[in-house]
């Protein structure tokens, strides 16, 4: 019988709570290539920015949570 993987719960802080949420509506704009995934699709991103009234700055901290990501996710690829 297969192991059921469980998720594990985390916390958000506040002050990260806004770059969390666009991180997730940004989920279906990655950019991938044979070598896996290489970051988000940057005019996808800012549409979803725009959409939803984001201020630009958030862009810098949504930068810090993809290149974590695609460290992990490509990692967890190999």
């Amino acid at each position: 019988m297969p192991s059921k993987k469980k998720e594990k719960d985390f916390e958000v802080w506040p002050e990260n709570m806004q770059v969390v949420e666009l991180f997730l509506r940004c989920q279906t704009q990655w950019r991938t290539s044979v070598a896996g995934i290489t970051g988000l699709d940057y005019s996808g991103v800012a549409i979803v920015i725009n959409m939803y009234g984001y201020k630009p700055e958030i862009f810098e901290d949504l930068q810090i949570m993809e290149i974590a990501a695609i460290e992990l996710l490509n990692k967890e690829k190999k």
